[in-house]
């Protein structure tokens, strides 16, 4: 009796260090397919700006909006790059475009998204001077703030959010048309979202989209992106700043997104200025819409 015991003990000992050992095995798996996947995003980022980089040959790659999708062993990757002018500038965009977007975009009322683009003017300006449906410092006090405008330009998108009279539901809508890095007053319909375009004042919904299948049609041909007419005035060209997201992805589902905005630099010896760097969400839909890119991965 006292043999079978001890050899009952001695098979349940091991089948519990086993079990530990497989789990072990499993997570050091999954931290280095995690480890894989993070490291291939951060590279496609890289690639991506080389490739934006290069002279304006036919085979360059354009910050447009338009997927590139490369293999490296078994990991599937896949690079969007678009300029900074494809969102609206917090710190730049005019009342117009401030309020299309709350109300177009957001759906806030007519007088909901005049009091949102106001309070985001008074936010960002240096002064305590409030605009006719805007809010200053004691405004904020008496809605029970726990703090006020800084009366300096956004420094993140996320700062929006502690604007006077921004719900949840608004911000949510409107963040991904939303930038602190362009620097410009309006937007480039070439490489704009549908979002972004509905944000133009006077705008229909069926004339954005007869536009972006028009503009996707042209970028498939490799032809050039015809002007958006309802972006007169508010329409800004391409700038070299960046924004890039890269997907990679393993078999099992394993994945990372990367998302970066990068600025090129005349300093040889900082060619890029890296202003964020992000883990993004993935797309499980992105494997459908890919654009596939038979280029060997450069260095």
């Amino acid at each position: 009796m006292l043999v079978l015991w001890i050899t009952v003990m001695l098979t349940v000992m091991a089948g519990g260090f086993s079990y530990a050992m497989r789990n072990e095995a499993l997570a050091a798996g999954n931290a280095i397919a995690i480890a894989r996947v993070r490291a291939a995003a951060d590279g496609a980022i890289e690639r991506t700006a080389y490739e934006l980089a290069r002279p304006r040959l036919p085979d360059a790659w354009s910050p447009n909006a338009e997927p590139h999708a490369w293999q490296e062993d078994d990991l599937a990757i896949v690079a969007v790059a678009t300029d900074e002018t494809a969102k609206i500038d917090l710190n730049a965009a005019s009342e117009t475009l401030l309020r299309g977007l709350f109300g177009n975009v957001g759906g806030a009322d007519a007088d909901a998204a005049a009091r949102l683009a106001d309070a985001v003017i008074d936010w960002r300006d240096p002064d305590d001077l409030k605009r006719p449906n805007g809010a200053e410092s004691a405004d904020y006090a008496a809605a029970g703030a726990k703090t006020g405008p800084a009366n300096a330009p956004f420094e993140t998108v996320g700062e929006v959010a502690r604007v006077l009279g921004m719900t949840p539901a608004i911000y949510s809508r409107v963040v991904g048309s939303l930038t602190v890095h362009s620097r410009q007053p309006g937007i480039n319909p070439q490489t704009a979202s549908r979002e972004v375009l509905l944000a133009l004042p006077g705008v229909q919904a069926a004339d954005v989209d007869a536009y972006l299948a028009t503009r996707d049609a042209a970028l498939r041909a490799r032809q050039p992106v015809p002007p958006f007419p309802g972006a007169q005035g508010l329409a800004s060209g391409a700038i070299q700043t960046w924004r890039v997201r890269a997907q990679a992805s393993l078999p099992d589902g394993v994945t990372f997104v990367r998302e970066a905005v990068l600025r090129p630099s005349p300093d040889p010896a900082r060619p890029l200025v890296v202003l964020a760097w992000l883990e993004g969400a993935a797309a499980p839909d992105a494997a459908a819409d890919k654009k596939t890119d038979n280029d060997a991965a450069r260095p």
